[in-house]
């Protein structure tokens, strides 16, 4: 079969056409089609989805499910928790008063926060803004501290590694950053976002825009997340409460058309001067030469082709194709099996622009959607005409992905199929052994879990989980 018919046959497999749409009808026609697809395979409750090139809106649309208690409809009033896209703002406000004066990449944090601990001071604002600082990560923390106690405890753990040397994300760097915001510009953190970035001002769902961290308590038009409770099958609405101190870091909350908005004013530099926006967009020189961030931003490469924006909680996507002056939204309210929100932004500025078709993700779609809609054996046959015509594409991480999906179900023979194929196609690798020695875990198969984490452990010495585990099972042998 040539590349052609392989195409054909993907696009057969996933109820799509390989066709390049040309009109915005044919367009918004294959776009819904193949959300449709996406949120019944996925189940997500809910979701809203926007489109914009050079400038125009060419694809906005409402599915689902706002709240299943209630039974209400996403609608264009809706607003999403979108988690760590926030930061994207928080990026924006940093270098908007930058442009004002009020602060540098270079300043030392101390400057602005003076009440800082000593060995955190000369830490600068850049180190912030790309998660290159080395901090302690408040996470790991109870969420009931004062700031105070907080700080206290963080301050008395020792530094990750130097500061610039590498990527490792970290939620204190924004709460940091929130601090430096309301010091420099004069006004609270949410004050001066809602007034330099969406001409609001208060915190009010008639604006489309508002900050809460916390998910518990009821805000008019505000969707929260479901998580999907494998023992129950069924959803439950979250309970994340996250405090004050989360705003900077995933309490945004912004209904679709306020978010198309801000994107179009970041592109009319109405937000920020060119020269000022190309730095935030520009990447960060990482010590190890092997990290790669924007200064607030994520850069992914969809064929090889740079992209940039940022992703929150599984549930929410925001990206900009600069060549081909793209922008897609992704606002979702949950999902049962794993977050799907890079690889619908990514497969629809495919069917926008072949050149975007990524032949690997079609294969990965393919194959997921086989396992999650057909018998085990049906999957497994799908699975093996794609890999004989797809010899030297590795399908590990998709194997390994959907094994998961079975283990945490309960359908634990159909698992151990999957975590066992991945086994004899990637004998190699370390992660398939640790995923297996999972599945012998679960069923309380300790000689044989205790056989494949020590297989993992070889391959890879430096494997946490399996010499964590090999320890767990030692103690339950005694």
């Amino acid at each position: 079969m040539n590349y052609k018919n392989l195409i054909g046959l993907l696009y057969f497999v996933l109820g799509l056409h390989a066709t390049t749409f040309a009109q915005s009808s044919s367009l918004n026609v294959a776009i819904n089609r193949y959300v449709t697809d996406m949120i019944k395979l996925h189940q997500i409750p809910g979701m809203a989805l926007a489109v914009i090139q050079n400038g125009k809106v060419v694809h906005q649309q409402y599915y689902g499910k706002a709240s299943l208690e209630q039974a209400t409809s996403v609608d264009a009033q809706s607003m999403f928790r979108v988690y760590s896209t926030t930061k994207l703002i928080v990026a924006v406000g940093v270098f908007q008063l930058i442009e004002q004066g009020k602060l540098s990449l270079e300043d030392a944090i101390g400057k602005h926060l003076p009440h800082l601990p000593a060995h955190w001071k000369t830490l600068k604002i850049k180190h912030l803004l790309t998660h290159s600082s080395g901090l302690p990560d408040l996470l790991r923390h109870s969420s009931k501290l004062t700031d105070q106690a907080l700080m206290a405890k963080l301050s008395s753990k020792p530094m990750a590694f130097e500061a610039g040397n590498q990527f490792r994300y970290n939620q204190t760097n924004y709460w940091l950053l929130a601090q430096i915001i309301a010091k420099a510009s004069g006004t609270s953190f949410q004050d001066f976002i809602f007034k330099k970035q969406f001409a609001a001002t208060s915190n009010q769902p008639k604006n489309g825009v508002l900050f809460s961290s916390n998910s518990t308590i009821h805000i008019p038009h505000r969707i929260s997340k479901y998580s999907y409770n494998s023992d129950t099958q069924a959803y439950q609405p979250t309970t994340y409460n996250n405090g004050i101190r989360a705003h900077a870091a995933n309490g945004l909350n912004i209904s679709l058309p306020t978010m198309i908005e801000w994107s179009k004013k970041l592109d009319q530099h109405l937000l920020l001067q060119p020269t000022t926006q190309a730095k935030m967009l520009s990447p960060f020189l990482f010590a190890n030469k092997k990290s790669r961030f924007l200064h607030g931003w994520g850069v992914y490469r969809v064929n090889q082709h740079p992209t940039f924006g940022f992703t929150g909680g599984g549930v929410s996507g925001f990206r900009k194709f600069p060549k081909e002056k793209l922008t897609i939204i992704f606002f979702s309210n949950g999902y049962r099996y794993f977050p799907v929100h890079n690889q619908v932004i990514n497969h629809i500025a495919g069917l926008m622009y072949p050149h975007l078709q990524d032949k690997s993700k079609l294969l990965e779609q393919a194959t997921i959607k086989a396992f999650l809609q057909q018998n085990i054996d049906q999957a497994l046959a799908t699975y093996r005409a794609l890999k004989a015509k797809n010899p030297t594409h590795h399908f590990e991480h998709t194997l390994n992905s959907l094994g998961y999906v079975f283990l945490r179900s309960g359908k634990l023979q159909n698992a151990f199929k999957l975590f066992q194929l991945n086994v004899q196609e990637h004998p190699t690798s370390s992660n398939v052994y640790d995923s297996l020695g999972e599945a012998y875990y679960t069923a309380k198969n300790y000689p044989l879990a205790k056989k494949n984490y020590t297989k993992a452990l070889a391959l890879d010495p430096q494997s946490r989980n399996a010499q964590d585990m090999l320890n767990k099972i030692k103690r339950l042998e005694k």
